[in-house]
C-alpha cells in the first residue's frame, strides 16, 4: 500500500493510505511511530486509512517517513525487531525524503522479514538466500487477489526436498505460533489459540505437510478478508484536501499566489467564478453567486455579499468576492464533520468480526474435547485429529466470501456496498429516514402555476414579462422560469421590449421594462422592501402553500400583477419505493426536510411515509437519528448532501444517490449507482439474503466438522484425513458463499456425495463414508 502526505498545519502531519488497514496494523504502527523521538502523539484510522502525528520536534518526521516506507506491512511477530528497526532509523542520518508519497509493500512482506531476521543472531544466515527470493517473488499490489502461494503449494512443492518444503512450512507456521502465545499471555482462547495448537501438534509429529497447509489455508482467508474491506475510490482526507494547494491573495493592489498552508486569518483570499472556496470565512468584498451543492446537496446557488458567509469546499458560479478566513485548512467546517464520522465509524462492527467471535465461542469446548480425548486415550494422533477439524478455515473463509459475492450482486444490479458490515446492517434495518430535497424530490425546480392578477395581463403575457427579466439571472429558479416561456413558445427576449435589467440582488430582480418598474422575487423583497401591498393574493398563496410550492410575487409600477408556483417535483418511484419498503416489514418511515410545517406535511401525503421532521437544521439530523438508536431502531439513513453526512455516518447503514454530492457518495456506505430510488428495497433484500448464506454457511460447517471430529474422537479419522476432509468442507462452504446472491442455492447433499465419492477411492476410508451417509440424512 502507499502513503501519503495529504495535510501539514502546526504541529500535526496526516498521512492517508489508498490501501487495507487492518485494525491490528493499525495498533502496531500507533506503538511504533509514538516511540519515534520527537512525535508526540499519533492517531490511526483503519476505517480511512488515516495516520495523524503529533509532533514537538521536527527532526521526527523523517524517521516517521522512514518507518512509513519500511515497517508498515511487519507481521505482529516482529515487534520487538521493528522497535530495534525504528530506533536504528532514529540514530541514522537523515535523508532528503520524497513526502509526497512514500510506497510501501503489503502485509506480511518478506522483505520486512528479512530485515527482521537479520536482527536476530540465530537467524541471520538464513536471511541472504531469502533477501534473494524477496527480489522475485512479486508482490501483489493492495486489495488484489494473489493465489500464487497456492500455485506454489500446488505446482512447486512437489519438485522441492524435504528439507526446503519442512523449513518452509516451520516459517510459515512461526507467526501463527507466536499469535497463538500472544492470546494465551492475555488469557484468551481464541482462534488463533486452536490454530496455534493444530499447527504445533503437526510440527511435533514433523508432519510438515499437514502444519503447511493449514498455514497456507488461514493465510489465504486473511486475504480473502482484507479483499472484502471497503476501498474506496479516493480516501475521504484526499477528498477533504479540496485538490486546491495555491491560493489567490490580495496584498495592497495586487493579487498574488500563494500557497493555502501559508494562508493567515488575516489574509484576505480572491475566489473568482468557477473556483472552489479553500476555507470557512466571511465575504468583505464583491458578491457572487455559491453552488453549496457540496455542502448541502441543493441544487440552488445562494447570493452572496458583503458581510456573508461562505464554506469550504463551496464554488463560485458567478461573481468574484474576496473572503477573509474564519477558519483555517483542517479547522474548517468539512473537516469537522469529517472528525464526526471517523469517530462514529470506530463504533461499527462488521459481519467479519462476528463470524470470529462466533467461532471464538466454539474454541473452548473444542480444547476441552481434545483435552478430554488425551486424558482418555492418551493418544496424541486422536488428539491430532480433533485439533486438525475447526470452525475456523471454514468461518473465516466463507464469509468475507459470501459478502463480496454480495457486493459483486449488489454493484451488478445498480447498488454500491462498501462493505460487509453494511450488508449487515441492511439486513437488520427496521426504519428508514429520508431527507427530502434531492432525495424524495428531483432537485429540478419547475414552473406549475401562473396567475395573473391584473386584467389587463393574461398568463401568457405574465410569464413573458417575467421571463424577459429572468433570462439574465442565473439560478435554477430563473431557468425554471424561461424554459417555461420557451415551452409555451413566447416572445421573452429582453431586446423586444424597451427594457434593462438595472441591478440583481439576493432576492429578486429590479427592472425597467416599457418605462414601467418591474421587480420580481420573494415576498420579503416585494413587499418590505419595495413596498408593494401583496394582500390581495392571499387566497392564491394559502393555496399555493398548501400544494407545497415556492411563490415568485411579480410586480409593475408598485402594483401586485401576479404570481408564479415553483415546484420541486417528487420522485416518481418515491411513493412505490415506500410501499415496497413496508412490504418488507419496515416498521417506520420518516421524511426530515427544512420546509415549514404545510409543505411538509402536503408532500409526506403525497407519499405515504409514516412520519415527518419540518423545520429540520441540517445539524439536526444526526441527534435525530441517534435518538431513534438509542430507542432500539435499527436505521438506515438516505441523504445527498454534505450537512446529511452526519447522519449517514451516525446510522447503522447510510445511503445516497449517485448524483448526491461527492462528499456524501465518500461518507455513504450504500450508492445507488442508478440513481433511483426503486435499488433501496433490492439492497435491504440483498443484505438479508447474505445474511442468510452466512448462517446457512455456518450451520453447514459446524454439522459437518463435528461429525469429523467424531470420527477423529473414535479413531477413525486419522489426523492427515481430517485434514482432507475439513478442507473439503471449507471448499464446499466457500463454494456456496461465492456464487451469485442472486442466483440459484447449492444443493447440499450434491457436494456431500463428491466427498463420498473421494473417500471411496482412498483406501480404508469406507468407514467415512458411511459416517457422511448418516450426517446427510440429519
Amino acid at each position: 500500500m502507499f502513503f501519503k502526505l495529504v495535510h501539514e498545519v502546526g504541529n500535526r502531519q496526516r498521512w492517508i493510505t489508498t490501501g487495507t488497514m487492518t485494525t491490528a496494523s493499525a495498533e502496531l504502527i500507533a506503538d511504533d511511530v509514538s516511540v519515534i523521538a520527537g512525535v508526540s502523539g499519533v492517531k490511526v484510522n483503519p476505517r480511512t486509512g488515516s495516520v495523524i502525528v503529533f509532533y514537538d520536534d521536527a527532526c521526527g518526521l523523517v524517521p516517521v517517513a522512514e518507518y512509513l516506507k519500511g515497517l508498515a506491512a511487519v507481521p505482529p511477530m516482529m515487534r520487538d525487531a521493528r522497535k530495534a528497526h525504528v530506533e536504528a532509523l532514529q540514530k541514522a542520518k537523515a535523508e532528503t525524503q520524497d513526502k509526497e508519497s512514500v510506497p510501501t509493500t503489503g502485509a506480511p512482506a518478506l522483505a520486512t522479514v528479512v530485515r527482521a531476521m537479520r536482527s536476530m543472531p540465530l537467524l541471520r544466515v538464513l536471511s541472504r538466500p531469502l533477501q534473494r527470493l524477496s527480489q522475485v517473488v512479486r508482490e501483489p499490489q493492495s486489495g488484489e487477489l494473489d493465489f500464487s502461494p497456492l500455485v506454489r503449494w500446488v505446482v512447486v512443492r512437489p519438485f522441492m526436498p524435504l528439507v526446503i518444503n519442512a523449513l518452509n512450512a516451520v516459517l510459515g507456521a512461526i507467526p501463527f505460533l507466536i499469535e497463538g502465545a500472544k492470546q494465551l499471555r492475555r488469557g484468551k482462547l481464541t482462534v488463533e489459540v486452536l490454530d496455534a495448537a493444530a499447527i504445533g501438534i503437526s510440527l511435533l509429529r514433523r508432519d510438515f505437510k499437514t502444519a503447511g497447509l493449514v498455514a497456507l489455508l488461514l493465510g489465504l482467508g486473511e486475504m480473502l478478508e482484507n479483499y472484502t474491506r471497503k476501498k474506496s475510490l479516493e480516501s475521504l482526507a484526499d477528498q477533504l484536501a479540496l485538490k486546491v494547494d495555491r491560493v489567490w491573495v490580495r496584498k495592497g493592489e495586487t493579487i498574488v499566489e500563494v500557497p493555502l498552508v501559508e494562508v493567515s486569518e488575516s489574509d484576505v483570499i480572491v475566489v473568482r467564478a468557477g473556483s472552489t472556496i479553500p476555507v470557512d470565512g466571511t465575504v468583505v468584498g464583491g458578491e457572487a453567486d455559491v453552488n453549496q451543492a457540496t455542502m448541502t446537496g441543493e441544487p440552488l446557488p445562494v447570493h452572496r455579499t458583503h458581510g456573508g458567509q461562505v464554506y469550504a469546499g463551496t464554488v463560485v458560479e458567478d461573481g468574484e468576492i474576496d473572503i477573509r478566513p474564519t477558519k483555517l485548512a483542517g479547522e474548517t467546517r468539512l473537516s469537522k464533520i469529517i472528525e464526526f464520522i471517523e469517530t462514529s465509524e470506530k463504533s461499527k462492527a462488521g459481519i467479519q468480526g462476528k463470524a470470529e467471535r462466533l467461532a471464538d465461542a466454539i474454541v473452548p469446548y473444542n480444547f476441552a474435547l481434545a483435552g478430554l480425548v488425551f486424558l482418555l486415550t492418551r493418544n496424541l494422533t486422536r488428539t491430532a485429529g480433533v485439533l486438525m477439524v475447526d470452525y475456523s478455515c471454514a468461518l473465516r473463509l466463507a464469509t468475507p466470501l459470501a459478502i463480496l459475492a454480495g457486493m459483486k450482486t449488489g454493484t451488478k444490479n445498480g447498488t454500491l456496498i462498501k462493505g460487509g458490515r453494511y450488508l449487515e446492517a441492511l439486513a437488520e434495518v427496521d426504519t428508514v429516514v429520508f431527507d427530502k430535497t434531492g432525495t424524495l424530490t428531483a432537485a429540478s425546480p419547475k414552473l406549475s402555476d401562473v396567475v395573473t392578477l391584473d386584467a389587463a395581463r393574461d398568463e401568457d403575457e405574465l410569464l413573458s414579462l417575467a421571463a424577459c427579466l429572468e433570462e439574465h439571472f442565473p439560478h435554477p429558479v430563473s431557468r425554471a422560469v424561461v424554459q417555461a416561456a420557451v415551452d409555451r413558445d413566447l416572445d421573452h427576449f429582453i431586446e423586444k421590449h424597451d427594457a434593462q435589467v438595472n441591478y440583481v440582488v439576493a432576492h429578486g430582480i429590479c427592472s425597467s421594462v416599457d418605462s414601467a418598474k418591474v421587480i420580481i422575487g420573494s415576498r420579503h423583497f416585494v413587499e418590505d422592501d419595495e413596498g408593494v401591498d401583496c394582500s390581495t393574493a392571499r387566497a392564491h398563496v394559502e393555496r399555493l402553500a398548501r400544494e407545497g410550492k415556492s411563490i415568485l410575487y411579480i410586480a409593475c409600477a408598485g402594483k401586485l400583477i401576479g404570481l408564479l408556483g415553483i415546484v420541486d417535483p417528487i420522485r416518481e418511484e418515491s411513493a412505490r419505493v415506500i410501499a415496497e419498503l413496508k412490504k418488507r416489514g419496515i416498521k417506520r418511515v420518516v421524511m426530515l426536510t427544512g420546509d415549514d410545517e404545510r409543505t411538509a406535511a402536503v408532500v409526506a401525503a403525497q407519499i405515504g411515509v409514516d412520519e415527518y421532521r419540518a423545520q429540520v437544521l441540517p445539524t439536526d439530523k444526526a441527534g435525530y437519528v441517534q435518538r431513534l438508536k438509542a430507542e432500539g431502531c435499527k436505521v438506515l439513513m438516505v441523504g445527498d448532501g454534505i450537512n446529511d453526512s452526519p447522519a449517514l455516518s451516525a446510522a447503522d447503514v447510510g445511503a445516497t444517490l449517485r448524483e448526491g454530492s461527492a462528499i456524501a457518495q465518500e461518507v455513504a456506505d450504500v450508492v445507488l449507482t442508478r440513481n433511483t430510488l426503486e435499488d433501496l428495497p433490492r439492497a435491504i433484500d440483498l443484505g438479508r439474503a447474505v445474511m442468510k448464506r452466512v448462517k446457512t454457511n455456518f450451520v453447514t460447517s459446524v454439522g459437518l466438522n463435528s461429525a469429523f471430529m467424531a470420527g477423529g474422537v473414535t479413531g477413525l479419522l486419522q489426523p492427515a484425513m481430517g485434514a482432507v476432509l475439513h478442507n473439503l468442507t471449507t471448499i464446499g462452504v466457500c463454494l456456496n458463499a461465492m456464487r451469485p446472491a442472486d442466483n440459484g442455492r447449492i444443493e447440499w447433499h450434491d457436494v456431500i456425495e463428491k466427498v463420498r465419492e473421494v473417500l471411496l477411492q482412498q483406501p480404508h476410508t469406507e468407514h467415512l463414508a458411511g459416517l457422511l451417509d448418516e450426517t446427510s440424512r440429519l
